[in-house]
């Protein structure tokens, strides 16, 4: 089953309460702060609808978004022409980026990394990434840890009622491969119909990594480790660190 695909036209109304704009703020600090004040160019890598992507933009970036669902780029860029925005929306694997230009920097936020599950698809996306970026770029990501799977998130059920759309999260996960799984039952309002609501399903699969997981794909496809950073503290990640940053240097 397709991920992000009818969840795409409901996901921002379930996002409201993620704080974009401290990341996006966060975000714009380490580029400043490891580009040397020279980036220009970022490529944002699962980008979703697009909303890290146009707060970035408004900090003078030349914006570039990718995304593997046609869906969530159909979102995005039905709010970019009500904005009357120019980024660019292209639909791309992450494992096998195809650009014009290099870029100076390419981020990727809310552990969209974690779906890659395999080895080799993780090394085909650093690989990639590696080829896209001119020499000295940036490449800032987030991931999720072994730790938050299997501590914070593990086998749990989450429900959520809105008064136009409601959903059912059931996550499971297995400690012996790392990877999470969780099936999202929907219900969202018709259109135009007072009680009537359409039910749809999707399944997600992620995988934990370690740090050093992480950092030996980054050295493998010939990265060097500039900093690692815990999301809550932004100081050294610890055995407990839920969310890390990582920043990369081509």
């Amino acid at each position: 089953m397709d991920s992000y695909t009818d969840f795409a036209y409901l996901y921002d109304t379930f996002m409201e309460d993620v704080p974009y704009d401290e990341w996006g703020e966060f975000f714009d600090s380490l580029l400043k702060a490891y580009g040397d004040g020279v980036v220009k160019s970022v490529l944002d890598l699962g980008c979703g609808t697009g909303k890290m992507t146009r707060i970035l933009a408004s900090y003078g970036y030349e914006m570039m978004g990718v995304d593997s669902s046609e869906d969530m780029l159909s979102v995005a860029r039905g709010i970019d022409e009500e904005d009357d925005s120019s980024i660019l929306y292209i639909n791309q694997d992450m494992r096998e980026l195809e650009l014009l230009d290099k870029q100076d920097a390419i981020i990727s936020c809310c552990d969209c990394v974690n779906y890659l599950i395999l080895d080799e698809d993780m090394e085909s996306a650093f690989n990639s990434v590696h080829s896209a970026l001119k020499d000295n770029g940036l490449f800032i990501f987030d991931f999720n840890t072994v730790y938050k799977y299997e501590t914070v998130i593990g086998d749990t059920t989450i429900a959520e009622s809105r008064e136009d759309c409601s959903f059912i999260w059931e996550n499971y996960y297995s400690k012996e491969d790392h990877i999470n799984e969780y099936d999202i039952t929907f219900f969202s309002k018709i259109d135009g119909e007072d009680e009537l609501f359409r039910r749809f399903e999707e399944t997600h699969i992620q995988r934990g990594y370690t740090l050093s997981e992480m950092e030996k794909f980054a050295k493998n496809a010939g990265f060097k480790v500039v900093v690692s950073l815990d999301e809550n503290t932004h100081k050294k990640p610890t055995s407990k660190s839920e969310r890390i940053y990582l920043i990369l240097r081509k």
